[in-house]
């Protein structure tokens, strides 16, 4: 799918943090509420990157129930975006691979990418932010599984979700979709073999057991477009004040079925329930 490359390289951005080394004294700046843009030339894609990542913010913080902590990325706690001249100096100055279009670095609040097309605004803007804010949420003491933090950052492309939820409504009238459990603990950046079939259980729209055999490039792209599901499942039907809830309980050190069952007691009780409504909800038309 044409987002992927959006998807992977959120996925490595821990572990390049010298970056700093490489910014130049004399980058222009703009400052705004919650951002500082750090830029080298392009004043205008700045100002508008500028613009966008406040829009984003006040979106994001909104969906996510965060809105009332704003004041954590005020001031000196501003998000720093550094914004290169062009793709190979980007590619020079972090030493990302060549299908890099940006990255995150969620201890120092940075994003890092450089002067592109209009999917800087509308998709790698709300990934990354969605991906800080979430963190801010819920730290790094607990264990968040990946599909949840990538859910949560794909879920805020906003521009994309009309064309993810035709692709997930497609997977289950062919029921081609991943258990819930399964996506609990499957972790698709220990996959090794991409060439080999892959054998995976599921449930049928019609609730019977099935099986799945899936090439990786198949079920890496299940695996995002159902957690990004889960994820609206979870806002549109509950709303951003549970899920805020959802995300401190994480915070706090709950397991991701315990911080179910505390936030929505009503209707979650166990992974299975969570399955069950989320396929009510698709069954919907959601």
């Amino acid at each position: 799918m044409h987002n992927r490359r959006l998807i992977l390289f959120s996925l490595i951005f821990l572990g390049i943090l010298c970056l700093t080394a490489g910014y130049a004294d004399d980058w222009k700046e703009k400052k705004s509420e919650h951002f500082i843009v750090y830029f080298e030339q392009d004043d205008a894609f700045a100002q508008s990157a500028l613009d966008g990542a406040e829009k984003n913010y006040r979106n994001i913080a909104n969906d996510l129930g965060y809105a009332r902590y704003s004041e954590f990325w005020t001031w000196d706690k501003r998000v720093k975006i550094y914004i290169y001249p062009d793709h190979d100096a980007f590619l020079r100055a972090t030493g990302q691979p060549s299908w890099s279009e940006g990255m995150a670095d969620y201890t120092n609040k940075q994003i890092i990418s450089y002067v592109w097309g209009k999917g800087f605004i509308e998709s790698l803007l709300p990934h990354e932010i969605a991906h800080l804010v979430f963190r801010d949420f819920v730290g790094f003491k607990g264990e968040i599984p990946l599909w949840l933090d990538e859910g949560v950052a794909q879920w805020e492309e906003e521009a994309k979700r009309k064309e993810i939820k035709n692709l997930i409504q497609r997977y289950f009238q062919q029921d081609n979709l991943l258990l819930v459990s399964d996506i609990m603990k499957l972790n698709i950046s220990n996959l090794k073999d991409k060439t080999g079939v892959l054998i995976r259980a599921t449930k049928t729209k019609d609730g019977k057991d099935g099986v799945l055999f899936l090439s990786s490039n198949n079920l890496i792209e299940i695996y995002y477009m159902e957690s990004v599901s889960l994820i609206g499942y979870l806002i549109e039907k509950f709303g951003s004040a549970a899920f805020s809830g959802f995300c401190r309980e994480l915070r706090d050190g709950k397991s991701v079925e315990d911080a179910l069952k505390i936030s929505y007691p009503l209707y979650i009780h166990n992974i299975q329930e969570f399955e069950d409504g989320w396929r009510e909800y698709l069954k919907a038309g959601n």
